[in-house]
């Protein structure tokens, strides 16, 4: 018997192929003129003097019982071909296991097909998850559970005008001065700062856990797989009633 991972390994093409050829035997049967034949003799009224004209004939070029057949061949085919592939998945279950322990029991294939991708687009989702700025020294902050730098402190500064002068004044000269602006303290910012994104060190187990329920899913869907399917034909039945056989 098969295994169902060389069923499912041919299904596309057989697929492929049995759209192919009947979407030709479609374009057949709208052809009126390839199901029809003639032929036609002439004889004259003067069978002495009178002018003789060659037979002429079309053959048919299509049967309808032909591309039944044909058809039919394809369709049966695939039919059987899903059916047994079907029937194999409803059968076909393993176990999903993680650092040797049995997350889940006896999982239908089918579903851990969509496990599969589903762990997947989970692993996009968490590697997309901001993390706190290195740079900064991060603690939990049990008030918010919200994670909380260290406090900075930074100046506040007001600019102030200030006269500064070049030259002193003189009996033959005025003093010369020049304006300008200088920083001046005027208080202290003390700040936090706040995140709600993941930490690293969370982030990287929480994706290494990823990586290795992907490996349990993927063998337990190749164990899965190796269920051996008998090959079923179901084809026949349906047809013999459709055709009347």
């Amino acid at each position: 018997m098969p295994k169902l991972n060389q069923v499912n390994a041919i299904v596309s093409g057989r697929k492929a192929e049995c759209e192919k050829a009947i979407t030709e035997m479609y374009k057949l049967i709208q052809k009126d003129q390839l199901f029809n034949g003639r032929e036609r003799t002439y004889r004259p009224t003067d069978e002495v003097n009178g002018q003789k004209q060659p037979p002429e004939s079309q053959r048919v070029q299509q049967r309808a019982d032909d591309l039944i057949r044909q058809a039919v061949a394809k369709w049966a085919e695939l039919w059987n071909l899903i059916y047994t592939q079907d029937l194999g998945n409803q059968q076909a279950k393993a176990d999903v296991i993680v650092a040797d322990k049995v997350l889940l029991l006896q999982v239908p294939v089918t579903f851990l097909l969509f496990l599969d991708k589903q762990v997947n687009d989970l692993e996009t989702f968490i590697s997309k998850l901001p993390t706190p700025d290195p740079a900064e020294e991060w603690s939990h902050d049990a008030n918010s559970g919200l994670l909380r730098s260290k406090s900075t402190e930074s100046l506040r500064t007001s600019k102030e005008p200030t006269v500064i002068v070049k030259y002193e004044a003189t009996k033959d000269h005025p003093a010369q001065t020049e304006l300008f602006t200088k920083d001046v303290p005027v208080g202290t910012w003390t700040q936090i700062l706040y995140t709600g994104s993941l930490t690293t060190d969370r982030k990287n187990a929480i994706l290494d856990r990823i990586k290795k329920l992907q490996e349990g899913v993927k063998l337990a869907k190749e164990q899965a797989n190796m269920q051996e399917v008998e090959r079923q034909k179901i084809a026949d039945a349906l047809f013999a009633y459709v055709f009347g056989v």
